[in-house]
C-alpha cells in the first residue's frame, strides 16, 4: 500500500471519528455549524443547510463545531443536559472502537490466509518429539476442539489446563497425549510471563480461514476487547517508563507504517490505529474529547463554570502538550526511516 493510500486511509479514521460527533449532535438536536476534516485555513468548502464541511490544511485531526449561539436556542450546545454532552464528546471514539468491530467482523465473515497447523519442526529433548510427533503431522484437534489454523492451535495450548491430547492427521487420525513445559518468556512490554510450550514450529504451509455470523461476532469482540486492554496498558507503561519515549510516533510513521502493509495485515493494522485513535482521543487533555468530557463534569458537579479565560489557557496548554507529543513522534519516526 502506497504513501497516497495510506493518508487516505488515515483521513478515512479522523473523518469516521468526526461523523460520530456529528451524527450524535444531530441526534441530540444540537445544530452543527462546522464539519472539517483537519485544522487551519480551509481548503475547501461546501454549505448545507445550516453546516459548512471543509476540508483544511492541516490533515492531523478533524473537528466539529457545535452551535453555541443564540444562547438561549434549544439547538445551542451549552443548553443541552449533561447526557446529551457526554454522548456527543464521546461518539467520536465509540465510532473508532464501532469502525474496528466491523473490520474485524468482516475479515472473519471474508476470511484470511493464515498458518497451517501443520509441524514443520521440532524442538529436542521437548514434550513434543518425546511423544512421537513427526514433522508433517497435521494437528486437527485440542482436547477435542477443532483446530483451525497454528493461531488457534497455540491458544488452545496456552488454555489447557495440565495433560492435554492432540488429535492427529497422519496417514490416518491418530491421538497423542503430552504435557507442555512451562517457560518464562517475555511479552511486548519486556514484562516475564509464563508461556506453555511444547516444542514444535509451523511450515510455510497456508489455509483460508473463515468463521459463522456468531462465531465472528464473537471473535470480533475479543480482538476489539484485547487491542483496548494492550493500548491502556501501553499507555500505563509509558507512564511508569516501562514503553520508553523512544516508541512514540507521529503520523509520518503511522502512515509509513500503513505504507507497508498488505491486504490482511494492512486491515488489522486500521483497525488498531483506529482503537488507538479512539482511545487516545479520550485521555484528559485539554482540546481532546477527553478533556472537554473532564470540563464538563466538573462543571456538572461542581455547578461552577469555568470562566473563558480558564478554559482559553487549558487549551493552550492541551495544544503545547499535543505539539510536543507530536514533535517527539515526528523526531522518533525520522530516526527511524534514516536510521
Amino acid at each position: 500500500m502506497g504513501w497516497f493510500a495510506s493518508v487516505l486511509a488515515l483521513g478515512f479514521l479522523i473523518f469516521f471519528h468526526e461523523l460520530g460527533h456529528f451524527l450524535a449532535a444531530r441526534v441530540c438536536g444540537v445544530g452543527v455549524e462546522v464539519f472539517s476534516i483537519g485544522f487551519g485555513r480551509k481548503l475547501w468548502t461546501k454549505r448545507l443547510g445550516n453546516t459548512q464541511y471543509a476540508l483544511s490544511v492541516i490533515p492531523l485531526g478533524g473537528y466539529v463545531k457545535l452551535q453555541e449561539s443564540p444562547a438561549e436556542s434549544p439547538r445551542s450546545y451549552p443548553n443541552q443536559p449533561l447526557f446529551k454532552k457526554l454522548i456527543i464528546l464521546s461518539m467520536g471514539s465509540f465510532f473508532n472502537l464501532l469502525l474496528a468491530f466491523g473490520i474485524y467482523l468482516g475479515v472473519g465473515l471474508v476470511g484470511h490466509a493464515s498458518l497451517a497447523p501443520v509441524v514443520g519442526a521440532l524442538t529436542p529433548d521437548m514434550p513434543a518429539i518425546k511423544s512421537g510427533i513427526k514433522i508433517g503431522d497435521r494437528i486437527v484437534a485440542v482436547n477435542g476442539t477443532t483446530i483451525k489454523d497454528w493461531e488457534a492451535l497455540y491458544k488452545a495450548i496456552q488454555r489447557a489446563q495440565g495433560t492435554i491430547t492432540l488429535q492427529i492427521r497422519r496417514d490416518h487420525l491418530l491421538n497423542i497425549t503430552l504435557t507442555p513445559i512451562i517457560k518464562t518468556t517475555q511479552n511486548v512490554f519486556k514484562e516475564s510471563v509464563q508461556t506453555k510450550l511444547i516444542g514444535i514450529t509451523p511450515t510455510q504451509e497456508q489455509v483460508w480461514v473463515r468463521y459463522g455470523f456468531l462465531e465472528s461476532m464473537q471473535r470480533a469482540l475479543g480482538q476489539l476487547v484485547n487491542m483496548c486492554a494492550l493500548i491502556i496498558k501501553g499507555i500505563e507503561k509509558l507512564f511508569t517508563g516501562v514503553v520508553h519515549i523512544s516508541e512514540i510516533s507521529s503520523v509520518v510513521g503511522i502512515v509509513d507504517f500503513m505504507a507497508h502493509q498488505q491486504s490482511f495485515a494492512l486491515l488489522l493494522s486500521v483497525a488498531f490505529i483506529s482503537i488507538n485513535l479512539g482511545i487516545l482521543n479520550l485521555l484528559p487533555i485539554p482540546v481532546l474529547d477527553g478533556g472537554q468530557i473532564a470540563i464538563v463534569l466538573y462543571e456538572s458537579l461542581t455547578k461552577h463554570k469555568l470562566k473563558s479565560e480558564h478554559l482559553e489557557k487549558l487549551n493552550l496548554l492541551g495544544i503545547a502538550l499535543l505539539i510536543a507529543l507530536m514533535i517527539l513522534g515526528l523526531f522518533n519516526d525520522v530516526r527511524r526511516l534514516i536510521g
